[in-house]
Parts: C-alpha cells; structure tokens; sequence
C-alpha cells in the first residue's frame, strides 16, 4: 500500500497541534500518537517537518514549495543548456 504524503497545509496544520499540546506539557512521542490521524507520524518525521516547516504560516509554506518548484526547473534548464553548449563545443571541434 502506497504511504500518503502530507500536503504542505496539513504538516503545517499538524505542527500547529503539536505546538499547542507541547504548551499543555505533553512530550514529543505522545503529540506524534495524536497526530496520527490518517498515516503514521514518527518522531523522525514530526523533527524533520518541525525544521521545515517551524513557525511558517501556511501560506509562507505555499510560497516556499512554489519557489522550490521553480528553483527545480530553472536548474534543469541550466544543465540542459550546459549540455547543449557541450555538443556544440564538440562539434566545432571537429570542424577546426
């Protein structure tokens, strides 16, 4: 069975839980037992998402995974064009 991953709003929306039951006193393995609503949540997972995501509102993690979106295309486009600078230096050498 294919694991779920979360969407940005649910992290953060799951973090905002777990920021309210840590300020109730409960430790970090009991919030991650509450946050299993839909799918497991380990501690490894609620650490990784609590440096992620921390104090971000949701719409702060919006901008960032659409700013990570195009980060992604922009250095494919970069390495293409590499690639084709690298074609091209090969042909002209065969013309020289």
């Amino acid at each position: 069975m294919p694991q779920k991953r979360h969407t940005v709003d649910q992290t953060v929306a799951k973090l905002r839980k777990a920021d309210v039951e840590l300020g109730k006193g409960k430790k970090v393995p009991e919030i991650c037992k509450l946050l299993e609503v839909v799918t497991q949540v380990s501690e490894q997972t609620y650490y990784r998402w609590r440096q992620k995501y921390g104090g971000m509102k949701p719409e702060m993690a919006k901008q960032l995974k659409t700013l990570e979106k195009e980060n992604a295309r922009l250095k494919k486009m970069v390495a293409e064009q590499a690639l084709d600078m690298e074609i091209l230096k090969e042909a002209a050498k065969e013309n020289w």
